[in-house]
């Protein structure tokens, strides 16, 4: 008989964004870690990456890593370079077999990466936590609610529609992205928008028990313009629209005032309306040039070839 090689064990990796997570990671941490007495069969590696931190969360971070050196590593980056540079960073550092993404705030039930897992050693190259509702303040779902059906009617007509940001992928999804390095976008869009067809989990996310959102509403335009801009040429194609939709009118118009003047002698007075008229047509043209200018913003940070973020420093033994 000839001889039997042991199969190699599988790795999760869970990469875990931290921006001002003080107040929650004593708790996140041990939920985490609390995975591999699910799957004794996968080796567990946690990726945190401190996203500019200026709270305790950095040295919190590196307690845990020290006692749990064989399954914490910590990524620090030198400045905030936002949340989906985070989970860009923490990407690149993992070395799974399946990667999951999950937040930092407890907000979403990290058990439900058990059955993520299930579902990727059944084939499924990408799973999805869908939320059906969340205990969010006001402000937020409406926002929420907004974005994901503009989102659904604009860029991609099946992203689920509470949206997703707790997931778990194949390794091939993971190379794929790593290979991108998109800049200004949406990772959770990036990766819906490669095709692969999902398995999704629905459910509540939890109200958040400690701590305060960082998410402010600067950050959530931000976030609503990189995601159209990167994703839809929607907006480019409704200025076209509209600059034929208003020289069209203009023409018809002309067309009346010079018909009256020469058939029916009548001098159409109106210095108001033409005044309005041209504040009107100058604001519009300002809007316009303020789309134009995102798309042209987002095209010279491009080219120009600066890293989406820039890492500090790696722990992974221990600082």
């Amino acid at each position: 008989m000839g001889d039997t090689f042991p199969v190699p064990m599988k790795t999760l990796s869970v990469v875990v964004p931290v921006y001002y997570n003080e107040a929650n990671l004593h708790e996140t941490i041990p939920r985490l870690l609390g995975l591999q007495a699910s799957l004794p069969d996968m080796r567990l590696e946690l990726i945190f990456v401190d996203d500019g931190s200026g709270d305790r969360s950095l040295s919190i971070l590196l307690e845990h890593q020290k006692k749990n050196p064989e399954s914490i590593r910590v990524v620090k980056l030198t400045r905030n370079f936002g949340a989906m540079a985070a989970v860009q960073a923490g990407f690149l550092q993992a070395t799974g077999d399946c990667v999951g993404m999950v937040s930092a705030d407890l907000q979403d039930p990290v058990h439900i990466l058990v059955d993520m897992v299930a579902h990727w050693r059944k084939g499924a190259r990408a799973v999805y936590a869908v939320r059906t509702a969340r205990q969010d303040p006001l402000s937020s779902r409406i926002f929420s609610r907004l974005y994901y059906a503009l989102v659904r009617r604009l860029v991609m007509a099946d992203y689920p529609v509470g949206g997703f940001d707790f997931l778990l992928v194949d390794r091939q999804i993971i190379d794929i992205i790593n290979g991108i390095r998109e800049k200004n976008t949406n990772v959770m869009t990036l990766i819906h928008w490669l095709g692969f067809e999902p398995v999704k989990i629905p459910y509540e996310r939890a109200q958040r028990k400690a701590g305060a959102s960082r998410w402010t509403m600067r950050k959530k335009i931000k976030f609503f313009l990189d995601s159209f801009v990167a994703f839809s040429y929607v907006p480019i194609r409704f200025l076209s629209a509209t600059g034929i939709l208003l020289s069209s009118l203009a023409f018809v118009y002309a067309g009346a005032v010079f018909y009256d003047r020469l058939v029916n002698g009548v001098v159409v007075p109106g210095w108001t309306a033409l005044a309005l008229g041209v504040v009107f047509l100058g604001g519009l043209q300002i809007l316009m040039l303020g789309v134009l200018g995102e798309y042209l913003w987002r095209t010279l940070d491009e080219t120009r070839k600066r890293p989406s973020f820039v890492v500090d420093r790696v722990f992974v033994e221990g600082p």
